[in-house]
């Protein structure tokens, strides 16, 4: 009997961020002008119909919506539409930066709580700490009223340089304060951490490809550099991709003049190539790519102009496989769509696309429950590989097409078999929930603590990882955790140390032991 444990992860993660990127302009022949404009009409004709004959009330919006989505459920996966209530945010996210206050939050009873506040953010600067509660921003009131995510937003962000006047309680200290807040530009990263691993050993960890990506990347590239480092480790494990010329910019630090990094077909098979320029300031010295089932999109871009051009070694588990290729248009009422406009190869020839239905966009998105029940995820014999799609790369090795990048070291799950959801459960929203909760009982139990006291502190016994199984509990996920005491615990450590100390201080602890990075390092 198959236990309930193991569709969990295809609940928690069937959605899995995808990346934009940008593709060429569209062209519609002259002689299908009036054919579509007919079909246009009908469309208006009907909304018209329905807006001034139906018996009832009917949003037309909605109606609208439903039909684009119809529309382009029928072509591809990837070409999606965005609601005006979704693509602000989503703007905001491939850009890179917002204007607001500047604070990591989610709503805790009914109550906008403050996680951490962004280190140099404004929220900081005016004196808003960890565990505060917003009450009011201006005369709005922020709790009990079960806002809308969009609402909310709205009220804590606002144009640069205007101000805010919020109404806080803060629960370490029983006070009621109000704290005005000048609202600025606040970057959102897309390079969580760039450390050393050893002397010699350099990680950055890319979350997703947005505008901003370079310059972080380069940034992180050079300060390790400066520190010694002559072995890269570039960690794209659940990074849904984004924008596909980041990921060439990335590239290129890496490849030698001239070698090619990724090329584009459309529907007319027009062909656009793009290579590496002399500007790369690591073309030498080792390069390792950490992937897994998650990693899309840019991600493969970046991961298959490496393997290709034989630059470096893949490490981990198969990609997701997304091989195409998006551009996104506006609507003038703010909504947009991405259109699949065409596919791209890597630089043996590759696509990696894996295959699908049009229409069962739904199958296609649980594509992640047959590589559990294949046994994939423990097993690199049981990685789907299209033996009829082989290519070589750059020095004759055999690489394949036909569904994500295939890793050159495989690694396994880390959790046992029969317990993948835990793997999910320990990088969702819950670990840190979790933790919040256990700092905002007696935040001053942890005041003044430094990172070594903090490890003697959480993982000298089992307490918070028995815990951790009680809130997962609660919550309506009856797991046992005994089997993964170990890797429960380092989590949990690594989120107490985000919380308390910032995103390098999680990674540190997070990698200690990390299965992939063994497989680099021995």
């Amino acid at each position: 009997m198959k236990s309930k444990n193991n569709y969990l992860p295809i609940l928690l993660f069937s959605c899995v961020a995808l990346g934009i990127i940008i593709g060429g302009m569209l062209n519609f022949p002259e002689r299908k002008i009036s054919k579509q404009n007919a079909r246009k009409i009908k469309l208006e004709r009907l909304i018209d119909f329905i807006n001034d004959e139906y018996v009832d009330d009917v949003n037309s919006d909605s109606i609208v919506d439903l039909t684009v989505n119809s529309i382009l459920a029928n072509l591809d996966p990837h070409s999606v539409y965005i609601p005006p209530s979704e693509q602000s945010s989503e703007a905001e996210i491939m850009r890179g930066d917002f204007v607001g206050i500047g604070v990591n939050f989610f709503m805790y009873n009914d109550t906008v709580t403050v996680v951490k506040p962004l280190e140099n953010g404004p929220a900081a600067k005016a004196g808003i700490k960890s565990g505060d509660r917003i009450l009011y921003a201006d005369k709005s009131k922020l709790f009990g009223r079960k806002l809308p995510t969009d609402s909310l937003f709205s009220k804590l962000k606002g144009e640069e340089g205007s101000n805010v006047l919020l109404t806080i309680y803060r629960k370490s200290s029983n006070k009621k304060l109000k704290i005005p807040v000048v609202r600025e530009v606040v970057p959102i990263k897309s390079v969580d951490a760039y450390l050393m691993l050893n002397k010699t050993s350099g990680y950055i960890k890319i979350n997703r490809f947005s505008e901003n990506t370079y310059d972080e990347f380069r940034l992180g590239l050079e300060e390790l550099k400066k520190q010694g480092m002559t072995t890269l480790v570039i960690d794209l494990r659940d990074n849904g991709g984004g924008y596909l010329e980041k990921a060439v910019e990335v590239a290129d630090e890496l490849l030698k003049n001239k070698e090619l990094i990724v090329f584009t077909k459309n529907r007319k098979g027009n062909i656009t190539k793009t290579f590496a320029t002399e500007e790369g300031i690591f073309e030498t010295g080792r390069v390792y790519v950490l992937i897994d089932e998650n990693s899309a999109s840019a991600s493969e871009i970046l991961a298959g102009a490496i393997q290709d051009n034989d630059r470096g070694t893949i490490v981990g588990r198969r990609s997701f496989g997304k091989g195409l290729v998006q551009r996104e248009m506006d609507f003038d009422d703010g909504s947009a769509v991405r259109l699949t406009t065409s596919r791209y190869y890597t630089p043996s020839g590759r696509s990696i696309q894996k295959p699908y239905v049009k229409g069962e966009g739904e199958k296609y998105s649980h594509d992640f429950e047959t590589r559990f029940e294949s046994g994939e995820l423990y097993s690199k014999d049981k990685m789907k590989i299209a033996d009829s799609l082989k290519f070589k790369t750059k020095k004759g090795r055999i690489v394949y097409g036909g569904g994500g990048i295939v890793p050159d070291v495989f690694v396994p799950l880390e959790v046992k078999k029969g317990e993948e959801s835990l793997a999910y459960i320990l990088n969702s929203g819950l670990v840190s929930h979790f933790v919040f909760e256990q700092l905002d009982k007696n935040r001053n139990n942890f005041k003044g603590l430094k990172q070594p006291d903090l490890l003697s502190k959480i993982q000298h016994d089992n307490l918070y990882v028995f815990k951790f199984e009680s809130y997962l509990k609660d919550s309506g996920l009856d797991m046992t955790l005994s089997n993964n005491k170990a890797l429960v615990k380092k989590f949990i450590t690594a989120e107490f140390a985000r919380q308390l100390f910032g995103e390098n201080q999680y990674y540190q602890i997070l990698l200690k032991d990390d299965a992939m990075l063994k497989a680099i390092l021995k």
